[in-house]
C-alpha cells in the first residue's frame, strides 16, 4: 500500500504538463463539435473525457501495483480516488465549497475549449460531477447484478438462516455498542449516538462482492453466506436508517414505517424467488422469438432496470433490485453470456464507482495536528473497533455442523464503503452529527473499506491450512485463485 502511495505522489510533480499535453492531444477532436454549441459544450465535453481518460490511468497503475504487491485491485481503485479527490490533486472534486479543482487541469481546459475560466469550472464542478456520480451508480447496479448471475439462487436459500443470524447479529451487536459506548463514555447526545450506532450496522456488499469474485470465493459456502448476510444486512441497514432519521426529524420512531419497510423487503425477495421460477422461462423464449443479436443484452438491460425501479418504489434500494434481477437471470440458459456480455460494463463503470467512493473521502479529517480534529480522531479509533469486531462475532454465531471459515464470514461484513458515506452524509445534511462525530464516522469508512479486502483475501488463503477447512482446501485451485492473475 505503501508502495502504491509513494508511487501516485511521484505522479504529481509532472502533473501539471502531462494533464495539459494530454487535453492538447485531444483538442482536434473537441474543437471538431459543432461550432454553435459553444464554449459550455466543449468544456463539458473536455471536462468528461479529461476526468475519464485519468480515471482510468490511475486506476491501471494503482491495480498494476496492487497486483504485484498480491492485493484486491478494487484497493487500487479507492487509494487512485483519494489520490485524485480535492484532499490531494484536487481532480475530481465533489464539494462544491471549500475545495479548489487543480488549477493546471483549469488552464488545460481552457486552453483547449477557448471558454472561459468560469464555464470551465463549472463544467468540472457539476457536469463532471453529476456524470461521475451517475456513472458510479450504474457500476454499482452491474456490480450487483453480475454478483446476483454468478449466485446460486438455491445455495442462497440453503444458507438462508445462517445468513440471517449473520446479518442480524452484525447489526444489533455494533448498533448497541456503538450508541452505549458514546453515550457512556465521550457524552455524546442520545440523538447523535444514534445515527453514529446506525452508520456501524450497513455492510458494503459492493466492495464484498468484487473481492469475492476477484479471489473466486464468491460461490462458496461462506461466499454464499457472506453475500446473503449483506443483502440482509442492507435491508436491516434500511430499516435502522429510517428510525433514526424519523427520530431526528419528528423527535419519534414512526412504527407504521418500519412495518411497511420490514414488509415490503419481504415481499421483495419472496417475489424474487417466485419470479425464478416463471419469468426465466419467458426470458429465454423472448430472447429466441426476436431475431436480434442484441436482444439478450436489451432484454436483461430492461430487465434490470425495470427491477431497481421497482425496488426504489417501494422504498428499497436500487441494489437489490438489481442484485434480484441477476438471481433470476442466473437460473437462465444464459447465464455465462451474459457474464460475458455484461464484462465490460463491470470493468468500465465499477472502476468509476470505487474510484469516485475514494474522491468523496475527505483526507483532512485524519490531520492530527489540526485541535477539532482530536476527539475524532479518537471517537474513530473506537468505531473502528467497534466496527471490526461485532461483524466478527456475527460471523462466529453461525450454528452449523458442516467446517466453515467463521473469521472470514464476519470479515467479509467489515467494509461500511459507500453505505457508510451515506449514513455520514445523511447525518451531516440533517444536523444530527457534529463535525467531530462526522468526521470519526468518515474515517471509520476509510479504515473499514481498505483493511476489509485485505483481510479476506488472508482469511480466505489462509483457510486452506485451517484444521476446519479441509473442504475448502480440495477446492482451493478453483475457489481460491492468487491475485497476480486477475486483470
Amino acid at each position: 500500500m505503501l508502495g502504491a502511495i509513494l508511487t501516485a505522489n511521484s505522479l504529481e510533480l509532472n502533473m501539471d504538463l502531462s494533464i495539459t499535453s494530454l487535453l492538447n492531444k485531444l483538442s482536434p477532436y473537441l474543437l471538431a463539435a459543432d461550432s454553435a454549441s459553444g464554449g459550455e459544450e466543449k468544456a463539458t465535453i473536455a471536462a468528461l473525457v479529461g476526468t475519464a481518460g485519468i480515471i482510468f490511468i490511475f486506476s491501471v497503475l494503482l491495480g498494476e501495483i496492487c497486483t504485484r504487491l498480491q492485493l484486491p485491485t478494487v484497493l487500487g481503485d479507492l487509494v487512485a480516488g483519494m489520490l485524485l479527490g480535492g484532499s490531494v490533486l484536487g481532480l475530481i472534486v465533489f464539494s462544491s465549497e471549500g475545495v479548489e479543482v487543480n488549477t493546471s487541469l483549469l488552464k488545460g481546459l481552457e486552453l483547449v475549449t477557448g471558454a472561459s475560466s468560469g464555464i470551465v469550472e463549472q463544467a468540472y464542478r457539476f457536469q463532471m460531477k453529476e456524470f461521475l456520480n451517475e456513472s458510479a451508480n450504474i457500476g454499482l447496479l452491474t456490480l450487483l447484478f453480475t454478483t446476483g448471475l454468478e449466485s446460486n439462487l438455491k445455495e442462497l436459500i440453503r444458507v438462508g438462516t445462517q445468513a440471517a443470524t449473520v446479518a442480524i447479529t452484525g447489526v444489533f451487536v455494533p448498533f448497541v455498542l456503538g450508541t452505549v459506548v458514546l453515550i457512556k463514555f465521550f457524552g455524546i447526545a442520545t440523538i447523535p449516538a444514534l445515527f453514529a450506532g446506525a452508520a456501524l450496522t450497513a455492510t458494503s456488499i459492493g466492495i464484498t462482492a468484487k473481492v469475492l469474485q476477484d479471489i473466486g470465493s464468491l460461490k462458496s459456502d461462506e461466499g454464499q453466506i457472506i453475500l446473503g448476510a449483506a443483502i440482509l444486512d442492507d435491508i436491516l441497514g434500511i430499516v435502522v436508517l429510517a428510525v433514526v432519521l424519523s427520530l431526528v426529524q419528528t423527535g419519534e420512531i414512526e412504527i407504521s414505517n418500519i412495518i411497511y419497510l420490514l414488509t415490503s423487503a419481504t415481499l421483495f425477495v419472496l417475489g424474487a424467488i417466485f419470479l425464478n421460477n416463471i419469468f426465466g422461462s419467458i426470458f429465454v423464449k423472448a430472447v429466441k422469438k426476436i431475431n436480434n443479436p442484441a436482444a439478450l443484452m436489451l432484454l436483461a438491460i430492461v430487465f434490470l432496470n425495470a427491477c431497481s425501479l421497482l425496488a426504489t418504489a417501494i422504498g428499497l434500494e436500487a441494489i437489490l433490485g438489481a442484485f434480484a434481477a441477476g438471481l433470476v437471470l442466473g437460473e437462465t440458459e444464459f447465464q455465462e453470456k451474459l457474464q460475458g456480455l455484461f464484462e465490460p460494463f463491470i470493468f468500465v463503470y465499477t472502476t468509476i464507482f470505487f474510484v469516485t467512493i475514494g474522491a468523496k473521502v475527505d483526507l483532512s479529517v485524519l490531520n492530527p495536528t489540526v485541535a477539532a480534529n482530536h476527539q475524532g480522531l479518537i471517537i474513530a479509533a473506537c468505531l473502528i473497533v467497534i466496527a471490526i469486531l461485532g461483524k466478527i462475532v456475527a460471523g462466529f454465531t453461525l450454528f452449523t455442523d458442516k467446517p466453515i471459515n467463521r473469521l472470514a464470514i464476519g470479515t467479509g461484513m467489515i467494509p461500511r464503503g459507500e453505505v457508510g458515506l451515506v449514513f455520514a452524509g445523511l447525518g451531516a445534511t440533517t444536523g444530527a452529527l457534529s463535525n467531530s462525530l462526522d468526521a470519526a464516522i468518515i474515517i471509520m469508512v476509510i479504515v473499514t473499506t481498505l483493511i476489509a479486502p485485505i483481510m479476506l483475501r488472508f482469511v480466505f488463503s489462509s483457510s486452506a491450512t485451517s484444521d476446519n477447512s479441509e473442504e475448502y482446501a480440495e477446492n482451493s485451485e478453483t475457489d481460491c485463485v492468487p491475485v497476480s492473475k486477475f486483470n
